[in-house]
This record gives structure tokens, C-alpha cells and sequence, in this order.
């Protein structure tokens, strides 16, 4: 019997039945289920969230190249991709690492540059790798096709006249070329629905705003002032929208007082399904450059974007969104602290925001 099991068919679990075995009561020696894997892929993105998300749209290519691949993703954040797309999510730990290694691929792809995961690539056994790699006792791009988006990473100067946007570099990492392939987010349909039905019923016909007022730790330069989200939210209560304050347990207390002071509509801190579901009932999202950029255009939302310290060519809203940066420019390129002293987002006013609400839910 051994030597009939089919060890390359899609649906061989490796140690517990099969599918096919589950529902039809068939084995190997009558099966006609059988699907060779015509390909092994992995994938090595480990974060941060949104930019695996961002991350996403190759899958769409990998499942039109290869129906039947076996597609493998090693990640920090299992929960934001796709079970029904993806074979195999691991999350990012010393099994996961054991297997990869220990496993041979046709095709692996490392798209982090930190040290670990492009060594992690260096010792995986696969026919093509594309991506990251470690040479020489240093990172180094597996082929010459990831070069320039190693060289943006190592130069300011560089990264600043980039003109090529995030999609457009990991696709050329892999030797294809971007055609508008969509994000993938696993998010909760029903919940979605729920939340949908729960603010038209507070809305009673407005569109809903959704604005989400943090933007994480980490550079906290990319931070809208206070009293700029006060007056955008009036303006959008008297223009006739419903605005929903969305974010965090770090932006609890702030939005609870944005709440209080505006008596806009402010949902409480949720877990990440139950954020995707809210998220997905809004009709426009505001945000700074966040995570929430990348979870409302995999949602396919309308969304007007505040950016100012990042080159806003890497960016790509699917000709669903805008992107509105300071007049006065900004001095402090992917940095930290702020070298004004009066912060250049100062400079977004609300009156610029809220006309390109208008400017989005008109294109309807």
C-alpha cells in the first residue's frame, strides 16, 4: 500500500486523512481527486502587519501561474491572511523555521531584510529564490532584480526620487510585473455585515467617516494634531456625515474625549477581526500612513491619506483614495522627531480634508 500513497497530490496531510478520504471514503489506489502540486512555494514576510497585507496581491498571481501550487507563508501575523488561499501559515517561531529549512521548494521568496530571515532564505533548499538573501556575512539581494529595492532601503537620498510604489518593486523582486492584482484580508463576512447594519442604523442615511486618529509608535511624526481631527469632525457632523473615531487601546482615552467633545460616534477598542468588520463599514476612512491604509484598501475603501515623511510614490491606492501632504513639505524623512517647532502636519488643514471627502463620495 506505501508505495501507492500519491505523497505530491494537493490534499496528502502528511499524517492524518486526506480530504477526499474524509468524504468520499476513497485512498490512493482509487481516488479521482488525485491533484499533483505542480509547484512549492514559500513566502517569508514576516511584518509588520500592514506590510503583509500589502503584501498580498502576489498570491493572485501565484494562483493564476499555478492553479495547483502548494503555497506556503512564513509570518509574524498569521491571522490577516488567507486560509483559503494559502496552504500552509506558519507562524514566525523555531518550528517554523526547522521546517522550512528541512522542506525542498521550487520557489522562495524572502522579502524582510533583517538578518534572520535572509539567513533563513540562505539555508533554504529552492530552485529560484527571489528577495533578500545573506552573502558574504551580509544581506544581499538573491538576483539583481531586488537590488534597487535594497539600494532605496540603504539611502535617503535614493529613496527620495524613487518613483516606483511597493507593489511595482516586490513584483519585479519576483520577476513578474504588476497588473492591479488586489489585496487579500481574512476578515469576518458576517461580522462585517453586522457592523454594516448596526451604523446605517445609527447613520439613517449619512455616509459614514471613519477616522482613524493614531498612528502607532513607532513614528509618531506622521501624528495629526488634536485639535485638527476636533474641527474635522464638526465640519463633517455639519456637512451631513456620520464620523466613527476608530483605533487602538493606545488612542482609547483620545478618542473617548474626541467622543465626548463632538458627540461623534466612537465604537470602543475591539479585537482585530471585530477593527477589520468596523473598518469595513465605513463608506470613506481617513488616516495617516498606518496599518489602517493597508486594511482599508484591501477592503476596497475610498480613503484620503496623510503623509508626510514617507516618499509618497511608494504608496498605491488602487484610484481609490488621495493623498494629501503638508504645503510647507516636510523635513524629517522617515524620521522619528520632529526638527520644527511646530510640526509641519499643522500645515493639513481640515478644510483640505473634508473637501476631498467631498471630492471621493461625489466620484459615486
Amino acid at each position: 500500500m506505501i508505495n501507492k500513497i500519491k505523497f505530491d497530490c494537493k490534499f496528502f496531510k502528511g499524517h492524518i486523512p486526506c480530504k477526499p478520504n474524509k468524504e468520499h471514503n476513497v485512498d490512493c489506489t482509487n481516488c479521482k481527486f488525485y491533484i499533483p502540486v505542480e509547484k512549492k512555494i514559500l513566502i517569508i514576510k514576516l511584518g509588520a502587519m500592514g506590510d503583509v497585507i500589502r503584501t498580498t496581491p502576489l498570491l493572485h498571481r501565484f494562483r493564476k501561474m499555478y492553479p495547483n501550487a502548494m503555497i506556503s507563508w512564513i509570518t509574524q501575523f498569521p491571522d490577516v491572511l488567507p486560509p483559503n488561499i494559502i496552504d500552509n501559515i506558519y507562524k514566525w517561531n523555531e518550528t517554523s523555521i526547522f521546517i522550512a529549512q528541512n522542506k525542498e521548494w521550487d520557489i522562495a521568496i524572502n522579502l524582510d531584510k533583517e538578518e534572520e530571515t535572509c539567513m533563513l532564505l540562505a539555508n533554504i533548499s529552492a530552485k529560484t529564490k527571489y528577495g533578500f538573501t545573506w552573502a558574504e556575512n551580509h544581506i544581499a539581494p538573491a538576483t539583481p532584480a531586488a537590488e534597487h529595492k535594497l539600494i532605496t532601503g540603504l539611502f535617503d537620498h535614493i529613496s527620495k526620487v524613487n518613483k516606483k510604489h511597493y507593489l511595482e518593486e516586490i513584483f519585479e523582486i519576483c520577476d513578474l510585473q504588476f497588473q492591479d492584482e488586489p489585496y487579500y484580508l481574512n476578515y469576518d463576512k458576517d461580522l462585517a455585515e453586522t457592523w454594516k447594519n448596526r451604523l446605517e442604523s445609527l447613520a439613517k442615511g449619512k455616509k459614514v467617516i471613519g477616522l482613524n486618529t493614531g498612528c502607532g509608535e513607532r513614528w509618531q511624526t506622521r501624528l495629526w494634531p488634536q485639535e485638527m481631527w476636533l474641527d474635522l469632525i464638526n465640519n463633517l457632523h455639519k456637512t451631513g456625515y456620520f464620523p466613527i473615531v476608530l483605533g487602538g487601546k493606545q488612542e482609547d482615552e483620545t478618542n473617548k474625549s474626541y467622543a465626548e467633545q463632538t458627540n461623534c460616534y466612537y465604537p470602543g477598542t475591539y479585537s482585530l477581526k471585530e477593527f477589520f468588520a468596523i473598518t469595513s463599514a465605513c463608506d470613506l476612512i481617513v488616516t495617516q500612513v498606518s496599518m489602517m491604509m493597508h486594511i482599508a484598501i484591501a477592503l476596497k475603501k475610498k480613503m484620503v491619506l496623510m503623509n508626510n515623511i514617507f516618499n509618497p510614490n511608494e504608496f498605491y491606492l488602487y484610484g481609490r483614495g488621495v493623498i494629501v501632504e503638508p504645503e510647507s513639505g516636510c523635513d524629517c524623512y522617515y524620521g522619528s522627531k520632529c526638527k520644527r517647532e511646530r510640526s509641519c502636519m499643522y500645515d493639513i488643514s481640515p478644510q483640505t480634508i473634508l473637501d476631498k471627502i467631498n471630492l471621493l463620495l461625489k466620484l459615486n
